[in-house]
């Protein structure tokens, strides 16, 4: 038997019915021996605050509608299995006619799992970011993406920041909300 070639691949589904195709896929690799080359089926989704009847209630919500991500061995008949499941569309693949599914590279599935494992941390405390004052954090959105400061005020009602960074060698405050930033965890780095 050759080596495994195990890698992440994107399944396009109908947009909604991404719950289904993981159901569908999860009970093939149970009781079929589609086990033996797919290995993961996963559905990113995030953790969304809503109110409904005054109360707060966490949602989740798909991060990528219409695309379900697998691990899992293409040979044989394993494509053709799962592209002929239903409400799966097919694979993504490159623009050419007959092209292969494309790999995804391993950085990004890290960040995926890293991006999922981050937001349902953050709404995990009742949907607030608990950022303190003297804290680093990283700028992700806006004009100042990329930049890293410090927190000089926090206001938790309007969820917004007070963030000094600097800009060619000076203090500047930014106002920002939860969402434009990140915790920088290594802020000597």
């Amino acid at each position: 038997m050759a080596e495994s070639k195990k890698a992440w691949y994107v399944l396009r589904a109908i947009s909604g019915k991404e719950a289904k195709v993981k159901e569908v896929l999860d009970a093939q690799i149970r009781n079929t021996d589609l086990g033996n080359y797919v290995f993961q089926v996963l559905i990113p989704t995030e953790k969304v605050l809503a109110v409904r009847n005054g109360k707060k209630v966490v949602k989740e919500r798909n991060l990528y509608s219409g695309y379900v991500f697998i691990e899992a061995d293409l040979r044989g008949e394993v494509i053709h299995t799962l592209t002929t499941t239903t409400n799966v569309i097919d694979f993504l693949r490159g623009r050419d006619k007959g092209s292969k599914p494309e790999v995804l590279r391993e950085a990004d599935v890290k960040r995926m799992l890293g991006t999922v494992d981050e937001l349902n941390d953050e709404m995990a405390e009742d949907g607030v970011n608990d950022y303190m004052v003297g804290e680093s954090v990283k700028v992700i959105t806006g004009a100042f993406n990329g930049f890293i400061g410090e927190i000089e005020e926090v206001n938790r009602e309007k969820k917004k920041l007070k963030v000094m960074v600097k800009v060619f060698g000076r203090k500047t405050p930014l106002e920002l909300d939860n969402s434009q930033v990140e915790r920088e965890l290594n802020p000597d780095k």
